[in-house]
């Protein structure tokens, strides 16, 4: 007995007719009957009674059904349990963002995901720069987007994925109607830098580049969220510095009477690094992922 010997008997016993049977399985009606001959044979006993009307499953027949379809469901297995067999195990990636991300890096993130799926499941893992950037050092993160620039730890590497434009959230009545703004121009309000759970190294640095320029009031927000900020600056007390781009999360906090300009004369931007240890990448769990993110973010991202 073959298995081919199965799967026609599964096949006329699931039409009960033999032309009908012969078509699904690309063979002519003739031998398909003869095939299912040699199987009675080989078994002794008669699986089907036929007339010119009708095909009906004798009870050795139906007691075979069961038994073929079992067989041929088992050895059609094979190949998928295999696979399964000799496929690797996939490996949890914790991956750290940081908030305000814009969709354009998620959608990059999704890919490189899509990319290692076979091997590696990322999760990610909310927070802000510096704390995801220790977490990766210490590795309670196997990797982490932050906001550049970070700490000069030697065994971290980092790759560029973004560069995004900030401009101006400054009080929408003072400056209806504008396209730009220029930093003379806000000499007069004080700037309300970002809140300090969110504060990086780039936006401290801002703040003294704010400094140089002249803008010399503060409004030091110590425990309130974005939406405080914009309230802030709604009130027309300050004016902060934030995403330019309208598709920016970011943009999401802006109240009435906020707008968001870009300066005419300071072109600030907010880059996004890829950071994991080195000694993960260089032939060690990580070499597959870090291959893969490198080519999904060979060109990095300009917003």
């Amino acid at each position: 007995m073959e298995l081919l010997h199965l799967r026609y008997f599964v096949a006329v016993a699931q039409e009960l007719n033999f032309s009908t049977a012969a078509r699904k399985l690309h063979m002519a009606a003739s031998p398909l009957s003869r095939r299912i001959k040699d199987l009675e044979n080989e078994l002794g006993h008669r699986l089907f009674d036929r007339d010119t009307h009708h095909v009906r499953l004798t009870p050795a027949g139906g007691a075979l059904l069961p038994i073929a379809r079992g067989v041929l469901d088992e050895v059609d297995s094979i190949r998928w349990r295999l696979d399964e067999t000799a496929r690797p195990r996939r490996t949890t990636v914790l991956l750290g963002i940081p908030g305000g991300i814009h969709p354009d890096l998620r959608e990059r993130i999704d890919a490189l995901a899509e990319r290692v799926r076979d091997r590696f499941e990322i999760k990610r893992w909310p927070g802000a720069s510096e704390r995801l950037v220790e977490a990766v050092c210490d590795g309670r993160l196997t990797l982490t987007l932050a906001r550049l620039p970070v700490g000069g730890d030697p065994a971290l590497e980092q790759l560029p994925v973004m560069s995004e434009r900030l401009g101006a959230v400054v009080p929408g009545d003072r400056f209806a109607e504008r396209e730009s703004v220029s930093l003379a121009e806000l000499t007069d309000l004080a700037y309300a830098g970002s809140p300090a759970a969110a504060t990086t190294a780039y936006f401290r640095g801002l703040d003294q580049q704010l400094s140089d320029f002249g803008i010399k009031k503060r409004i030091r927000l110590s425990s309130v969220t974005f939406d405080g900020v914009s309230e802030i600056v709604s009130s027309g007390l300050a004016f902060s510095v934030s995403m330019l781009d309208p598709r920016s999360p970011m943009q999401n906090y802006r109240l009435e009477n906020v707008a968001v300009l870009p300066f005419s004369d300071f072109d600030p931007r907010l880059d996004t690094g890829l950071l994991w240890r080195k000694d993960r990448a260089d032939g060690g769990d990580l070499e597959e992922v870090v291959a893969v993110a490198r080519e999904v973010f060979a060109e990095p991202l300009q917003i």
